[in-house]
């Protein structure tokens, strides 16, 4: 299996994806490691990011979801997969890929974006990437869960989730 760890900006997927990923003992990707150095130079100026900016990363996210599995290995990768349309590429027909949906309200994301310091991503991109976000369907069977949540707790909620959704794809 892998889990796609998805959400907006200061929701904690990369937290929570390396998390996720120790305690099943699988390989972790940061999924803004694999941006092209112009979405990272167009989003550290505070540009959001356009389908046409997106596509190459999609693809390179989903390269690292097919090579996981041609592998065997299964993993946990972070990517923000805002839009239905992003998620059918990285998800489309693989039945052994998940969403793992980190859904956090407007306060809490801008007060972890505003006390962040090591990432490219300024806290004024958190308006254009709540209005682009389309929540993930049921038919997308998408595990939600609250990102207020602790990092552990989140851990230990998802463990039986991912469990179960492994054995149920």
């Amino acid at each position: 299996m892998v889990i796609v760890v998805m959400g907006v900006a200061g929701c904690g997927k990369t937290t929570v994806g390396r998390a996720l990923a120790e305690r099943l003992e699988m390989p972790f990707q940061e999924g803004d490691a694999l941006h092209p150095p112009a979405n990272v130079a167009k989003m550290a100026g505070g540009t959001p990011l356009t389908d046409d900016d997106r596509t190459p990363w999609l693809a390179a996210v989903a390269a690292w979801i097919d090579e996981r599995r041609r592998a065997g290995t299964g993993g946990v990768i972070s990517c923000s997969a805002l839009k239905r349309g992003y998620r059918q590429v990285l998800v489309g027909d693989r039945p052994d890929v998940r969403l793992v949906y980190l859904q956090g309200d407007e306060p809490l994301l801008a007060a972890r974006l505003a006390a962040r310091t090591d990432h490219f991503m300024p806290a004024s991109l958190l308006a254009s990437q709540l209005a682009t976000l389309e929540e993930p369907a049921a038919s997308e069977r998408p595990i939600v869960v609250s990102a207020a949540l602790p990092v552990a707790r989140l851990v230990d909620t998802l463990v039986p989730l991912v469990a179960t959704a492994a054995s149920n794809p």
